[in-house]
């Protein structure tokens, strides 16, 4: 009589719990979400940057993937000249160039550990990586709320 009781409660709960998003075989089994995921720094850089990423995923792989940078005022690194001319001067790369590689990396390897290096951007892979792992994070518990990922040491809101 008992068994059945649990069996009975068993087969009433287990179709509800397979409906309720977190309670997936896809989200148990750590595969991305479907959907809009995006992670950015916690605070600005020295630069007065704050670095961010959006993943989109579908069926289950990250299609796009945006990374870019804004300051305080909003305007987006990648759009900054000035700041683009400087760094290709001093570092031999700018973020219009070193954003595609990291970016392509991750569309093929599907891991933030599969992200190209590229010389001069050693800082800005780190936090593309570092980025990419908490949206991917993010898209595997379903989560559509940002992470917010403390990057930079000794540095400024």
């Amino acid at each position: 009589m008992r068994v059945q009781r649990v069996f009975c409660l068993a087969a009433a709960v287990l179709p509800i719990l397979a409906l309720t998003p977190g309670c997936t075989r896809d989200r148990l089994s750590g595969s991305l979400s479907d959907g809009y995921y995006t992670a950015e720094a916690a605070s600005y850089d020295e630069n007065g940057w704050k670095e961010f990423i959006t993943i989109y995923v579908s069926s289950g792989k990250i299609v796009t993937v945006e990374f870019n940078g804004r300051n305080s005022s909003g305007l987006l690194k990648s759009w900054d000249s000035t700041y683009m001319r400087r760094m290709n001067e001093q570092d031999g790369t700018y973020p219009t160039e070193y954003t595609r590689v990291f970016c392509s990396s991750l569309l093929a390897g599907q891991n933030a550990a599969s992200i190209d290096a590229v010389s001069g951007a050693t800082n800005s892979r780190a936090a593309f990586k570092l980025l990419a792992e908490a949206a991917m994070n993010q898209s595997k518990r379903g989560s559509r709320q940002i992470a917010f990922v403390p990057l930079y040491a000794g540095t400024h809101e």
